[in-house]
């Protein structure tokens, strides 16, 4: 579990956290705008879209290690040209072959080891520590890159000349390339479960009828939602520190520290949510946590925070982001009760994902227009009403999961 952990995170530090942490850094160094860094993240988002359903049929024919190894592997060379600082152009191919490395080979491959991790009786604790785990795994890496910028900075950071910026963002590179190469090999020797064999867990072939055949569960279909949903309130998470600025009028340092105090609940209530999801339905927990979502947003929706009223800000985010934290780290914690096989796993991963992740292409872009169109306070309204719709419809989809799983135990009894 704590290799899966380990790569679940390490894979996406090159295309995702270094452009997070080091935002400002990032575009001087490779001279961008903020629209270009965007149409970077947005070809990622397209050919991954693409890798979700080719990589699931692969995942369920293959050792889970060797897929992952090899992603961990293709995605560190990308780091050899990131290092290199190219191009605009180049560096949006770099972000499809990203899109390619980081889903097709590994994706539905990291799914399905968690899963085959859990067992009959573990899915939640599986599922809530692979995701707690990933931000813990994202926040060290994070600060591992500051400490690696710090050292070779040449005086202070406001006055470091670009050529020395950019050589010290280099190294960053280099040494989380390597980082990544080793635990890919660490991975492709001790990424095997006690208790089940490879070949119980492949198919022989590839073939339309697995994913025919993953299509006509009934479960399928609903995750597919679910997981849109609450992937919409995931991406929201995204706008609290600018919240903190606009409407609680904070500082940049205080608005950063609501973003960090954001990572690390997320560990907190993944490995919680996880615990407590297994020792009664996870589908209920879905349930309630779509509620708590839905309560947090009509808080911040309603305008009744104010900047005075720190206390009630804070606990309007904790409710939220509790509710959005719970339902992204149980929703594929939910296979085993809707009676998904174990072997078609990583096909399932595939189908379900192609329509769960779409928010990658349209919840930024949709949420800018939103804040752009009413600055200020109503803007931020309007971003938080669209949160409370999702998870609305999340519920909904949540209560028929339930209540599907709920006749069908009827009928085995």
């Amino acid at each position: 579990m704590f290799l899966l952990i380990l790569s679940g995170e390490a894979v996406f530090i090159l295309p995702f956290v270094l452009a997070r942490v080091f935002r400002p850094t990032v575009l001087e160094v490779f001279n961008l705008t903020n629209l270009e860094l965007g149409t970077c993240f947005s070809v990622y988002g397209f050919v991954a879209m693409a890798s979700y359903l080719l990589g699931g049929p692969i995942a369920d024919r293959f050792p889970p290690r060797k897929l992952i190894a090899m992603a961990l592997f293709a995605t560190a060379l990308g780091g050899l040209v990131l290092a290199a600082n190219p191009s605009y152009f180049v560096l949006k191919v770099l972000y499809g072959y990203w899109g390619f490395t980081t889903i097709f080979l590994f994706w539905a491959p990291m799914i399905k080891a968690t899963r085959v991790w859990g067992g009959n009786t573990s899915q939640g604790k599986a599922f809530g520590f692979l995701d707690g785990g990933r931000g813990l795994v994202g926040a060290s890496f994070g600060a591992l890159g500051v400490f690696i910028f710090s050292l070779f900075i040449i005086g202070a950071v406001e006055t470091a000349s670009l050529a020395n910026r950019t050589e010290a963002f280099n190294y960053i590179v280099w040494v989380t390339s390597g980082i990544i190469v080793v635990i890919g090999i660490i991975v492709w020797f001790f990424l095997k479960s006690n208790s089940i064999k490879e070949e119980e867990i492949q198919i022989q072939s590839i073939s339309t009828h697995q994913i025919k055949t993953v299509l006509k569960i009934p479960s399928i279909w609903l995750l597919m939602v679910i997981i849109l949903c609450a992937y919409v309130g995931y991406k929201i998470t995204d706008v609290f520190s600018l919240y903190a600025k606009e409407v609680m009028l904070y500082n940049e340092v205080k608005s950063a520290e609501i973003g960090t105090l954001l990572l690390f609940i997320r560990p907190i209530i993944g490995i919680l949510i996880g615990f407590i999801a297994d020792r009664s339905k996870t589908t209920l927990w879905l349930i309630i946590s779509f509620i708590l979502s839905i309560l947090g947003s009509l808080l911040f929706a309603s305008g009744i925070i104010t900047p005075t009223s720190t206390t009630l800000f804070l606990v309007s985010i904790l409710i939220t982001v509790t509710g959005v934290y719970a339902v992204r780290s149980l929703y594929f914690a939910t296979m085993q009760e809707g009676h998904i096989p174990l072997v078609l796993t990583g096909t399932a991963v595939g189908l379900i994902s192609i329509i769960g992740y779409t928010p990658d292409i349209f919840a930024g872009p949709l949420m800018g227009v939103l804040l752009d169109n009413s600055p200020g306070e109503l803007g931020h309204q309007h971003v938080f009403i669209m949160l409370a719709s999702f998870s609305l419809i999340g519920l909904l989809a949540s209560v028929l999961f339930y209540r599907l799983q709920h006749k069908k135990s009827a009928n085995h009894n």
